[in-house]
């Protein structure tokens, strides 16, 4: 069983290339340890070692020297017992089956991708389990923004993991004076937040481009809450842990900060550009867009009821003007408030 403390050196290998993939290879390497990130690009990995710094997806921040940039998977992750996988949902799987055979039993592999892969409804973890064999699972999910951890603010995270043993590792691995670690053992509920946030900072950007005040922002927050907690009971996943971190703690920083992709792309369209467009603008992936189309059929097949998913599902893909589609919302029945209560 692996165990680490500030004394022990460890090989840890960052699958994926970047922003939050960077940030979390630079808190492992200035630990003490044997950091390797891998990249799929030859030319980008050795522009990040030659200039000490990832230009393309956090220019200007200067990285630790004993962080190693390589594009060879093999020696990525040779020798390592813990793996970070910081790769993109569309492209996680290929990756997993590329890297599988070259890593030794019992390793730790720990999602970081808050996405649901294209097309299924697999979450990361679902991934790992069905293309590796006896490794340990687990999923770091929170309120992070790539850029706020590289600059040492203060930022908390949650590991989850059935493995209590992998999830006292991680913390030990990960903790600095500015990064603090939580546990939890719902992975299910953990990642099943950090995919369904990404849909509402969509709408939220798209409120702040019309204009609209903090009034409204929270009331698209707070009731983005409470559709998430009653798609998690229906999933099979504890509604309690969207209360923590990786659920209210990180829809609040996705929903309120340009800083967020999702944020970005709903602002843009809020502006008048069409979804592909705003997208390409931004330039890096935004798993909401994937994760609405999946999370409004899926809703509609389980019979969740889940007014801002379909809203911004009729937005996005059915081309319907915003306007409309608010009016609809806010002229619906009006339900309960709280749908949980703690009874003495």
């Amino acid at each position: 069983m692996t165990q680490t403390n500030s004394s022990i050196r460890l090989p840890i290998a960052i699958l994926g290339g970047g922003s939050f993939g960077t940030a979390i290879a630079n808190i492992i390497a200035a630990n003490g340890h044997d950091t390797r990130q891998w990249m799929r690009s030859s030319e980008r990995a050795a522009q990040c070692r030659q200039l000490g710094e990832n230009p393309v997806y956090l220019p200007g921040v200067k990285l630790h020297q004993a962080l190693q940039a390589t594009s060879d998977l093999a020696q990525a992750v040779s020798g390592c017992r813990i793996v970070f996988v910081a790769i993109p949902s569309k492209s996680f799987r290929a990756v997993l089956r590329r890297v599988a055979p070259l890593l030794a039993a019992e390793t730790m592999l720990i999602s970081t991708t808050k996405g649901i892969e294209h097309d299924s409804f697999h979450l990361m973890s679902d991934i790992l389990r069905e293309e590796t064999s006896g490794m340990r699972i687990g999923v770091l999910s929170g309120p992070n923004f790539a850029k706020e951890i590289v600059a040492n603010h203060y930022t908390a995270t949650v590991i989850a993991s059935e493995d209590e043993a992998l999830c006292l590792t991680i913390q030990k691995v990960l903790h600095s004076e500015t990064f603090r670690i939580y546990s939890s053992s719902d992975v299910f509920g953990v990642e099943l937040a950090g995919a369904l946030k990404n849909i509402y900072a969509i709408v939220t950007g798209m409120a702040a481009a019309l204009g609209s005040g903090q009034n409204t922002i929270s009331l698209l927050i707070t009731r983005a809450l409470a559709e998430m907690m009653r798609f998690a009971e229906a999933m099979g996943a504890d509604p309690m842990t969207f209360i923590g971190l990786a659920g209210v703690g990180d829809l609040i920083l996705t929903c309120s900060s340009d800083l967020s992709r999702n944020y970005r792309v709903g602002y843009l369209v809020g502006k008048g550009k069409e979804l592909e467009a705003a997208v390409a603008e931004i330039g890096q992936v935004a798993e909401g867009v994937n994760t609405i189309r999946l999370i409004k059929h899926k809703a509609d097949e389980i019979g969740v009821y889940m007014p801002l998913v379909s809203a911004i599902y009729a937005i996005l893909f059915q081309h319907r003007p915003i306007p409309e589609v608010i009016g609809e919302l806010m002229s619906g029945a009006q339900t309960f408030d709280v749908a949980y209560s703690i009874k003495h």
